[in-house]
Formats: C-alpha cells, structure tokens, sequence
C-alpha cells in the first residue's frame, strides 16, 4: 500500500448525514482547507458491534477536538439512509443516537478505495469481467488531515480492532506543538512535555534529561 503521509488527501465528493439527521450532497473535506485540521476515520459498516463504541467515544470528545480546531468525520460504504436510520436509532437498542459530527456514505467504495483502507478489490475474472474480489468494507483507518489539506498521520486497524481517542488527540497535540515551536516530540510525548531540537545536539541534550 502506498502511503499518503505528506500528500494531499484524496479528494471525493459524496452524500453524509451532518447534525445527527440532515443529509447533503457533495460532501467534501475541501470545506476545511485553510480553516480547521480533519481527523478523517472509515469504520467497517453501521449496525455491527465494534463501531458503535469507537463512534460514541468521538462523539463524546467532541468538544476536545473542537477546542483543538479539528473537524472530527467518519465514513463508510454505507448508504446516507443508513447513516440516517443508524444516528435515528437509541444507543439502548444499538444504535447511535446523539452523534453530531459528519459522516459519509461511501457506497461506491471509491473513497476507501482512495484511502487505501479497502478490504477487497475490483479484478478481471476468466471471462474478462469486472467483479468484486473480498470484502466490499472499509478497515478502521484514521487519517489526520492539516489545514493546508496535506495528510500528516495515518493509522489503519484490522476489523476488530478499535482504535485510541487518547491517542488521536496526543498526536494532534503534538502536531500542533511541532507547528508552532518548529521542535520535534519524543517517544510518547504528551502536551506539557519536554520536545527537542531536531539537531544532535537537541537529542543528546534530551536523552541526558530522561
């Protein structure tokens, strides 16, 4: 796979329920170029068993990404119907009521195709034909986009796997931090923490502290 670490992201245009209940066509993360940073997460497919919670625990930091200008978006190959009746449905009967941040109906499977985080693929079979080999869904990749659109992190988990809201918001912090102090983070640096000088000498003196 290849890595879109320092490129822009992939570009798409599709339907996603916002507010919790609105479907919009031609959704696109462009809208945030120059204007806030994007954690940009796939989840397999509504209505299963692990999603839910990775989807609920975004929800419920919402306001620290938010405090942090990160514009927090999930997608699937989904419908927009889907998203709809799923964000319609009481977290008591499985479903995800309550959530508000944008998530997108991927059924063309194009932007997880896009993203690399497709779990199957189109091939030629004997008779020259299109068809689809694997499973048409999305593994859980979580791609942190900056304001100039450019990809800067990217994680992707096999199925079972749920994925660290913690850990999503050390890495926008140290991002950030990185941004605006022109210093690197160490090994499991946390906001408050020392960085260092991306230089030797920045490193020795590091190492010599810790």
């Amino acid at each position: 796979m290849e890595t879109l670490i320092g490129k822009k992201a992939p570009k798409f245009k599709s339907q996603a329920v916002i507010n919790g209940g609105e479907i919009v066509e031609n959704f696109s993360l462009d809208q945030y170029i120059g204007e806030k940073y994007v954690l940009f997460f796939f989840y397999p497919a509504d209505f299963t068993f692990v999603c839910p919670t990775e989807i609920i625990a975004f929800q419920k930091r919402l306001a620290d990404f938010e405090s942090k200008n990160v514009q927090v978006v999930g997608c699937s190959v989904d419908s927009a119907f889907s998203h709809w009746k799923w964000l319609s449905t009481p977290k008591k009967e499985g479903g995800i009521e309550g959530v508000k941040y944008p998530i997108v109906a991927d059924q063309s499977l194009s932007i997880s195709d896009k993203y690399g985080v497709l779990a199957g693929e189109y091939i030629f079979n004997e008779d020259g034909e299109i068809e689809f080999e694997g499973l048409p869904q999305a593994y859980r990749g979580l791609y942190i986009i900056d304001k100039e659109g450019t990809v800067r992190h990217m994680l992707i988990n096999d199925m079972p796997l749920g994925r660290s809201v913690d850990e999503a918001l050390r890495v926008i912090d140290a991002l950030q931090y990185c941004e605006k102090h022109g210093e690197v983070c160490p090994a499991d640096w946390h906001e408050g923490k020392d960085a260092l000088k991306a230089d030797q000498k920045g490193i020795s003196n590091y190492l010599s502290k810790h």
